[in-house]
Parts: structure tokens; sequence; C-alpha cells
């Protein structure tokens, strides 16, 4: 949902020139400032590499719910996946600022009781150690659904970012 949306308001600001989308299916969106790349491996970044370089900003709204996940597996969509691409754009594009969808609640300390908390702050953590221009983290409480837009559950995978303007 919330890809959903900051596609949505991306695509309909005047200063925004080009959004580029990467997922591992088709989004379904068509739109003259719309470039999307269907990549099956998040991981693996490599092959589309030289289409992520000239971008000033990524929001990585990427996202699971934990019920019923073991740690291990949250923490690898989660923290894994998320840096898989953060550590590349940072990469490809210093200057970029990177907006990553957290959660309220997060646990910064990487030590509390609740595992979502703790893995949504560990990544954060490094997210914000690597070399972006700017970092920040939007840590929603409740997300309501506008616009049409509705829950990929269990995941939504979605990154869309702008260039240089």
């Amino acid at each position: 949902m919330v890809g959903q949306g900051v596609l949505r308001e991306c695509l309909l600001d005047s200063d925004v020139q080009l959004v580029q989308i990467v997922g591992r299916s088709p989004s379904g969106v068509q739109h003259p400032k719309l470039r999307e790349i269907v990549h099956a491996d998040l991981f693996d970044y490599a092959p589309i590499e030289p289409s992520l370089m000239g971008f000033d900003a990524c929001f990585f709204c990427l996202g699971i719910s934990s019920f019923r996940m073991k740690e291990d597996a949250y923490e690898r969509v989660t923290y894994a996946l998320t840096l898989a691409a953060a550590t590349n754009l940072s990469r490809l594009n210093p200057q970029m600022t990177f907006i990553y969808v957290s959660g309220a609640g997060t646990d910064s300390s990487e030590h509390g009781k609740i595992m979502w908390a703790r893995v949504k702050g560990k990544t954060e953590n490094a997210l914000l150690r690597l070399p972006f221009k700017a970092t920040y983290m939007f840590r929603p409480g409740a997300i309501q659904p506008t616009h049409g837009t509705h829950s990929k559950q269990p995941h939504t995978d979605c990154f869309t970012a702008s260039p240089n303007r």
C-alpha cells in the first residue's frame, strides 16, 4: 500500500521528472513518467545496475508482516533485502537521499523483546551507516489506504526514485 501511494504522489508531482520502480512483478501502472523494471532477484542488482544510476532519491517501501514468521525469515526480507538494495544504490548514487518506510515502535537499540522491532531497528541503523547524502526513516503507526490502493500481502515490494532535477 505504501509503495502504491508513493508511486501515485511521485507521478502527480510536477517536480518529479521520472519515476522508476523495481519489483518482482509488473505494477500494472502506465504513465509517461514511469519506467518499470521487473527483476526477480531483489538480492542481486548486478544485472540491472546501469538502470539504477543517476537518481537522487529512493523511497524504499518493501514490507512484510512478521505475523507467524521466524526471526531469520523476517530478517532476510526486512534487513537483508533492504540492505542489498541500499548498498548498491549508495555506491551507484552517493548523492542520493534514501527514505525507508519502517514502523512505529521500531527498536533502535536492537535489544528489545519484540522481534520485528529489533529487526527494523537493525535495518534502520545499518541504513544510517551507508554513505547516502541523507537517510530518513518513516515510522507509520497505521496506514489508511486511499485512492484505491490495497495491500499485496504477504509481500509488498516497490521502490521508486526520482532522477536528478
